[in-house]
């Protein structure tokens, strides 16, 4: 949301216009909460992929509301420390008309260099080692998790059998367990990964090539290139939104609180009307009886 509103307006003006006319310190305030936001976002992903991990590989829950509040407070103390250097100027930025804002141009300047790699070992490459790295231990315990489970269920009904006497007359039944509730938050942590990798890696690649490559950098086409790699970054702020409201019901039943009466699309039941039961549920009498 503070990305579509302090940053998406701006860059779509240029877009039009070809050309930047906020002036240059709105220039790099605009690119400095460009960059604070994005690694906000990326922090905040981080941390909840390390807290799966915990949780389903170590055994251990350790992220309490309170240690929550103090991460969340000190992402967004370290995002805007790496990213408040550009608000000043330092290092300075390229202005557009070559960018629909400002954004790492070629430099031959070391200074220039090392604040770039920094940012972007920190925005990018570290969060995505770590998180591939955490995904691929939650993947292995799951699959070890199931594969032990299935295979107890089997002891069981080998067990069962025998003492019925039933071993040699019939297969033992086999019994599904539904494991969907323990990897569902997994796999929305995964979903929003690989979200984040299609839509930032190009435009962190981007963002290198343009620094160390004077050719790339002036080229005629950089404007149109630069344009479509940052709608597209700018597309994952728009999707997560919508991945929370398809996979976490909480998230969908806390925007129907929000959202004001006259726009919701199906009228709320009152406490005392709302089912107490579920559609399937179905009761069976004696014989005597109706079937209910």
């Amino acid at each position: 949301m503070m990305l579509a509103i302090l940053n998406m307006p701006f860059a779509l003006v240029t877009v039009v216009t070809t050309s930047w006319i906020f002036g240059d310190v709105f220039c790099r305030i605009s690119a400095m909460l460009f960059w604070f936001f994005l690694m906000e976002g990326i922090a905040i992903l981080l941390i909840i992929s390390i807290d799966r991990f915990l949780i389903i590989v170590q055994k251990q829950d350790k992220l309490s509301p309170h240690r929550a509040k103090v991460l969340i407070a000190l992402t967004w103390g370290l995002s805007f420390i790496f990213s408040f250097p550009l608000a000043v100027g330092s290092p300075l930025l390229q202005s557009p008309p070559r960018a629909p804002q400002c954004v790492f141009g070629y430099s031959a300047e070391p200074g220039y260099h090392a604040y770039v790699l920094i940012l972007m070992l920190v925005f990018f490459f570290v969060p995505f080692s770590v998180m591939l790295y955490t995904f691929l231990g939650i993947l292995n315990t799951i699959r070890h998790n199931a594969i032990r489970i299935h295979s107890r269920s089997d002891s069981m009904c080998l067990s069962q059998a025998s003492k019925l006497g039933l071993l040699s007359l019939q297969r033992p039944f086999q019994i599904n367990i539904d494991m969907s509730f323990k990897t569902r938050a997994f796999a929305t942590i995964l979903i929003l990964f690989s979200v984040s990798t299609v839509c930032w890696g190009p435009f962190t690649a981007y963002s290198l090539w343009s620094t160390f490559s004077h050719g790339f950098y002036f080229k005629d086409s950089y404007f149109q290139i630069s344009t479509w790699l940052l709608w597209l970054c700018y597309l994952k702020s728009a999707l997560n939104p919508l991945i929370y409201y398809w996979r976490i019901k909480k998230f969908r039943d806390a925007c129907l609180d929000l959202m004001p009466k006259y726009v919701k699309f199906l009228p709320q039941l009152t406490g005392n009307t709302k089912r107490r039961i579920q559609p399937s549920a179905v009761y069976v009498c004696g014989e005597h009886r109706s079937v209910v």
